[in-house]
């Protein structure tokens, strides 16, 4: 249960957050590679968590989540989706003012 509280605070203390394999500088996966790289180019400050050094939170946060893979992005405490979803949100323009809204969030 503590893993699940963990998590919890994670994702409510972090406006913007991405579960991923590895760090945005040192990637360890190809779909993280590119989610993160799409939360950099967005320009908002963003938390990470590398699952592959908390293999208790790797293996809770798809309960916790309901969503199977990584990368999962939460942002202001919600689950966003995937590498697909992030993608699909970055190429439609949707996810740089969802981004800037977390932050701005963040900033009150």
């Amino acid at each position: 249960m503590e893993v699940l509280e963990t998590i919890q605070n994670q994702v409510r203390e972090n406006p913007i957050l991405i579960y991923m394999k590895g760090s945005p500088d040192q990637p360890q996966c190809g779909f993280s590679s590119q989610a993160s790289q799409m939360l950099i180019s967005c320009g908002k400050r963003f938390a990470y968590i590398d699952i592959l050094a908390n293999p208790e939170i790797r293996a809770n946060l798809p309960a916790f989540s309901e969503w199977p893979t990584f990368p999962q992005l939460f942002v202001s405490g919600e689950l966003v989706g995937g590498c697909d979803i992030i993608t699909e949100m970055y190429d439609s323009g949707e996810l740089q003012p969802l981004l800037e809204e977390a932050a701005g969030e963040s900033e009150s």
